[in-house]
């Protein structure tokens, strides 16, 4: 199903010159302007699709805008609430999600049709369009109407191999297809990073090949980082009391109520990063119309520049704001504390009912406060390193943001699946020991989760110093 995926990306849209194609691609691939960044996230989520212009152009992303908007509605609106609840209201709640979909794929194919028409547009937002770019060989209403036909027809069929692979496979497929379309741009980034950093103008330049090795380092310590407050948690005890069931008593236990650091996870950054490329995009559609527009789409893409300091005002208030909003509507302490007290339980030092939700609400905003500020530093870290460093978008974009994001909680999530598989498969899994065992005898491993952490933590010292000495090698020769 991977393949089929990647092989749709590569398939160009009926109607679109392949070598003007290649000359927009060669032309905007330093690009530095204000749009530079969402270019490349869009290009990036896309899995390549929307820079190829291929038949999976939209990607995925229409069905994930439509999920969000339904959870979200699901929160907030009493009735959406209601329905979930019901018998068979996941099934209506997922037509819905199917259905609002297809009327974002439709939206957003239109004005994808109307750029590649008018390539010209694009310059709003930074990009270096050559001045007489045409793309579409016969422009036009028929175009239009079989591009956004095939655009979404190609959302609709990603949507229906997501849900093949969370049926038939491991893992959530959809999530797996958007790490995917995230991970195909690896390759490219590390050859740009040789390019750029340690290979200059046809001669190679040591001082490059040390930093790159230093941002591989780094690389690697933000992974662990992003890793360990993607799975940090606060455990609050819990202590049930001493029941009597028939003639038996049973004493009480204690039990552990886990807070999440990142209770919202990514979707704080997917909604400051919609929010604010939303305008861009939509001001470089429009703002060939009046001069008025043209003033309006240049002071946005001046704001939203991460050159000047209101892009990090706007963008971290932002993230801050969506976290403690998903917390809001997500995470209800009163219904958490109601279910304690009916089933006996009780924090230590804290009265059961309302005084239990005001604890919770009370640690579950210190927590949320602590993990906004860690994805905002996440989220700015590409631009930083962008600014800072003259290192491509395109590379600095695996170093945080979104793309780091996602690909950290898809592939932990993934891991716990391919666990649990294992578990009721009597093996004894890969995550907690080095050994697995089944019907047939068992592999002996590490044999304790040290001891995979040191195997693991000495296999990544290995690759990182053989790296190092091939790129200094390469230096010297």
């Amino acid at each position: 199903m991977i393949v089929v995926v990647r092989l749709g990306v590569q398939i160009p849209l009926p109607g679109i010159d392949v070598m003007e194609l290649q000359k927009v691609i060669e032309a905007s691939a330093n690009a530095s302007g204000p749009g530079a960044g969402l270019a490349t996230v869009l290009t990036i989520f896309s899995g390549g699709g929307l820079q190829q212009c291929g038949i999976f152009a939209l990607g995925i992303m229409p069905y994930i805008s439509a999920s969000i908007m339904t959870q979200l509605l699901s929160a907030v609106v009493p009735q959406w609430a209601k329905m979930v609840r019901e018998e068979g209201g996941r099934q209506k709640m997922t037509k819905w999600t199917r259905a609002i979909a297809i009327v974002i794929a439709i939206v957003q194919g239109w004005f994808l049709v109307g750029t590649l028409e008018h390539p010209d547009r694009l310059k709003s937002l930074g990009l270096n369009i050559p001045a007489d770019c045409q793309l579409v060989i016969n422009p036009g209403m028929q175009f239009a109407l079989m591009t956004v036909l095939i655009m979404v027809a190609g959302t609709m069929f990603l949507m229906w191999i997501g849900d093949q692979i969370t049926e038939r496979g491991v893992g959530n497929g959809v999530s797996l297809i958007i790490s995917v379309n995230i991970i195909h741009a690896l390759p490219g980034a590390v050859t740009l990073a040789w390019k750029t950093l340690v290979y200059k103008d046809g001669a190679v330049v040591p001082m490059g090949a040390m930093l790159l090795v230093a941002l591989i380092a780094f690389l690697i310590i933000v992974v662990a980082l992003v890793v360990t407050v993607t799975q940090a948690q606060r455990r609050i005890p819990v202590q049930y009391a001493k029941r009597v069931m028939g003639n038996k008593m049973f004493s009480g236990a204690t039990q552990y109520l886990p807070l999440k650091l990142n209770y919202s996870g990514v979707m704080p950054v997917i909604f400051a990063t919609a929010i604010l490329s939303l305008p861009q995009v939509l001001f470089s559609q429009i703002a060939h119309y009046n001069t008025t527009l043209q003033w309006i789409a240049t002071k946005m893409n001046d704001w939203m520049n991460p050159a000047s300091s209101g892009y990090y005002i706007i963008s971290g208030l932002m993230i801050f704001f969506f976290s403690y909003f998903w917390v809001a509507t997500m995470f209800q302490p009163s219904q958490i504390a109601e279910d304690l007290k009916r089933n006996g339980g009780y924090i230590p030092g804290i009265r059961p009912g309302p005084p239990t939700a005001l604890f919770l609400d009370q640690t579950m905003q210190r927590l949320t406060f602590a993990g906004s500020a860690f994805l905002t530093l996440i989220y700015f870290l590409p631009s930083l390193l962008n600014i800072g460093g003259s290192i491509p978008y395109l590379v600095t974009q695996f170093f945080g943001g979104t793309s780091l994001l996602i690909l950290v909680g898809v592939l932990l999530d993934m891991m716990r699946q391919v666990e649990t598989t294992l578990l009721s498969r009597n093996y004894d899994g890969f995550l907690k020991k080095g050994k697995l065992k089944g019907k047939y005898g068992h592999v002996q491993g590490t044999g304790s989760a040290a001891g995979s952490r040191t195997v693991a933590a000495m296999w990544i010292v290995i690759a990182v110093l053989v790296l190092a000495g091939a790129v200094a090698y390469n230096a010297m020769h």
